[in-house]
């Protein structure tokens, strides 16, 4: 009744967590159709050098935004901090942090589609990672089912998830490249020390869910290698592909370098991808063995509560016999959280049937656990971590007539996660369709 899409396969996700049929449907059909907004505990005072504001955009990408916001005020962008980068087809509400700029200066900005408004002082200005989470607000348009069937699929899929304590913390596609999920190959490719094939496979493998003749350039430039060529018909939004070609023109053989003519935050998106891709698989096969992803089992290993509420990776703790039913009672009060590795060359895997299932994982896929250490791009050099297996969810949901698709329905959900984790691991609980329909 419920098969997961290929695509999903693909990324290491065969399975729901919840039995109840899908209510399909499509997002994002107009931009406030997803809503996020970010959850700090940071408190603003009255002084200090920075200006605290609270911006709410719409349709931008946020560095985008922070540009034009610099070139108004007249300032470098290093004087505006920010938490996390919010979605572009969105409208999203965070804070940002301006050093050394008066109210009236703000005030005084207008920007299209977006509005700011003014918190406070501080002597401490943003950085990345400063939220605890964020809270959607999504509507699932086009939703072609009657109405007391759609409120029995809702009702049933939200007691599901609330029995559960949740749903497993996936990776969600965007992870991997939502039209083109490919990252996670070529991060393998990497850690296998086969440059060759990774900078072959970023540059020139293509997806069905490309436009038909970027998937026919792409084919051409994989079979005859021809970079030349390939410049000459890759479409100019390829510029990361086009950069590496640009570098193999000029330095034939010289993969490694190829790879050094992409931005550092993208060169490591490769190797995190692999080790995602590891971690749903071993998520799903947790699941398929029966063992419980919101109760620890001898053997697990679970991390604590930080001071921000969040789970701290750096502080695990075995489960044994001896301690379980203290550990258990951590977990029941949102204090400690059972984890799943990050395989990297120095990976903490757990004991007994979680260490067995985690290693049976590594087998089956014949993961090099020294290749982590990525000789020809040690800046890609990964020890591991773990990672909690749960995410933590209470949806609200409210349904309506769809005013853009007559005849339909729509439906409202209202959820908050932690940072660092994927909206769509929720929503496909829900919807049960394709992955380009969430994004």
């Amino acid at each position: 009744m419920n098969n997961v899409p290929n695509v999903e396969k693909k990324i290491g996700i065969d399975l729901y967590t919840t039995k109840t049929p899908g209510i399909g449907g499509k997002l994002r059909q107009q931009t406030e159709d997803f809503g996020v907004i970010e959850i700090t505990n940071r408190e603003e005072g009255t002084e200090g050098k920075y200006l605290i504001v609270e911006l709410t955009k719409r349709n931008w990408e946020t560095h985008h935004l922070i540009r034009d916001l610099t070139r108004i005020l007249r300032i470098s962008q290093k004087r505006i901090g920010f938490a996390g980068t919010k979605d572009k087809r969105a409208v999203t509400t965070q804070k940002i942090s301006i050093y050394d700029v008066d109210e009236e200066e703000v005030q005084n900005v207008h920007l299209k589609d977006t509005e700011l408004k003014i918190l406070g002082r501080s002597n401490k200005g943003l950085e990345l990672g400063n939220l605890t989470g964020n809270e959607f607000i999504i509507t699932v348009r086009d939703i072609d089912t009657d109405k007391n069937e759609l409120e029995s699929r809702l009702s049933q899929t939200t007691a599901s998830i609330k029995e559960q304590g949740g749903v497993p913390n996936f990776f969600g596609i965007q992870r991997f490249g939502a039209l083109r999920p490919i990252t996670h190959v070529v991060g393998e490719s990497i850690v296998r020390n086969d440059i060759e094939k990774a900078a072959l496979a970023y540059i020139a493998a293509s997806y069905p869910d490309e436009p038909e003749d970027t998937q026919q350039v792409r084919d051409r430039v994989f079979e005859t290698r021809d970079y030349i060529e390939g410049l000459k018909e890759y479409p100019l939004q390829l510029r990361y592909e086009r950069a590496m070609m640009h570098h193999l023109v000029s330095s034939p053989e010289d993969y490694a370098g190829s790879f050094e003519t992409l931005p550092a935050n993208i060169r490591k998106m490769f190797v995190h991808a692999y080790q995602s891709y590891i971690y749903n698989t071993i998520i799903c096969a947790r699941i398929k063995k029966g063992l419980p992803l919101n109760r620890a089992v001898v053997g697990d290993i679970v991390c604590f509560k930080n001071k921000a509420g969040l789970p701290d990776n750096s502080r695990n703790e075995r489960v044994t016999e001896d301690n379980i039913d203290g550990m258990n009672n951590l977990v029941r009060r949102n204090r400690a959280f059972v984890t799943a590795p990050l395989i990297g060359h120095s990976s903490e895997l757990a004991s007994g049937v979680p260490g067995e299932i985690e290693r049976g994982i590594i087998e089956e896929l014949n993961v090099p656990i020294e290749g982590f250490k990525v000789p020809s791009m040690e800046q890609l050099n990964s020890k591991g971590l773990r990672r909690e297996i749960l995410l933590s969810a209470d949806p609200k949901y409210t349904i309506g007539e769809d005013e853009l698709n007559e005849g339909k329905y729509k439906v409202t959900l209202d959820f908050s996660l932690p940072k660092g984790s994927y909206a769509t691991t929720i929503l496909r609980e829900y919807m049960k369709v394709e992955p380009l329909k969430m994004s």
